[in-house]
């Protein structure tokens, strides 16, 4: 490879891929607020002190429901939970609770505390499982880009060492949408890293695809077939990373970095229906 950073900041900057993404934010952004007209959802609850530490959540109509997490990515550094609404509606259909945490964005917070907010997010909700009529014994775990690396963080916590308190297997299940699980090529992303900051050592510490599992929680996964060859890349490390808990890869031929998001969302998808049957199938309390 004759040019690392040139490289690395083709292969990683998806907008550039993309000539129509500000049309599928735009769309994202007038979907999501109509949702939030229309929807009951108890919106900006706050699981931390930090401004970005809030959560939206959407209600099943029956109690004791299964609860899909869903956070976002933006190379952790943009986007904001309110631009996601528009997934919920299908998995409310179909009977889930839906919740869409925040975090504080780079530069202003490192990996590593967006990865704390994370877990105190998902502890967060654990906790409060009675209050919110969820099974706490059905929490799925969904992430979009950076928002699939941070799924897949919390797929790899060692939940009782956080609080003794807390299950090891707090999490039932995950989807992992075209993420990144191995952060070393990031050092050489310039567009990105500038906020990020990531050194070699710290990349290494934050690569889910160089972890064990904590406990073996069954995922699937998901690339676009537009995507560049490095997320397709990403996308087989943590399958064969953590082949033991590899439920399959769903095959997207027709999607891109952004509308994978679309089909994770589209009633009658293969994405969707396996995201369905994945978290119906999660044994209740």
């Amino acid at each position: 490879m004759k040019n690392p950073t040139e490289y690395y900041s083709q292969q990683y900057n998806a907008r550039a891929m993309i000539p129509e993404h500000s049309r599928i934010f735009t769309r994202w952004t007038r979907d999501s607020a109509h949702v939030r007209r229309t929807r009951s959802g108890l919106y900006d609850l706050a699981y931390g002190e930090a401004a970005g530490e809030r959560l939206d959540f959407f209600p099943a109509r029956r109690g004791g429901a299964a609860l899909l997490v869903f956070i976002h990515g933006g190379w952790w550094r943009s986007l904001d939970k309110t631009d996601f609404s528009c997934i919920a509606p299908p998995y409310l259909d179909a009977g889930f609770n839906v919740a869409l945490p925040n975090y504080t964005l780079a530069p202003h917070a490192t990996i590593e505390d967006i990865t704390r907010q994370q877990l105190r997010a998902l502890a967060w909700l654990y906790r409060r499982a009675e209050q919110y009529d969820f099974d706490p014994e059905r929490i799925v775990v969904v992430g979009h880009s950076a928002g699939a690396h941070l799924a897949a963080m919390m797929m790899a916590a060692i939940w009782p060492a956080y609080d003794p308190e807390l299950p090891a297997d707090l999490i039932k299940a995950g989807v992992l949408l075209s993420g990144v699980y191995d952060l070393a090529p990031l050092l050489h992303a310039d567009f990105v890293n500038a906020d990020l900051q990531l050194t070699a050592q710290r990349a290494a510490l934050l690569s889910p695809a160089r972890m064990q599992q904590a406990h073996h929680t069954p995922f699937l996964s998901a690339v676009g077939g537009r995507e560049s060859d490095e997320f397709k890349r990403q996308n087989g490390l943590i399958g064969q990373a953590w082949q033991a808990s590899h439920l399959g890869d769903i095959a997207l031929d027709t999607e891109n970095h952004l509308t994978v998001c679309d089909a994770f969302a589209t009633p009658g998808h293969p994405l969707f229906e396996a995201v369905v049957k994945l978290v119906a199938g999660q044994p209740s309390g």
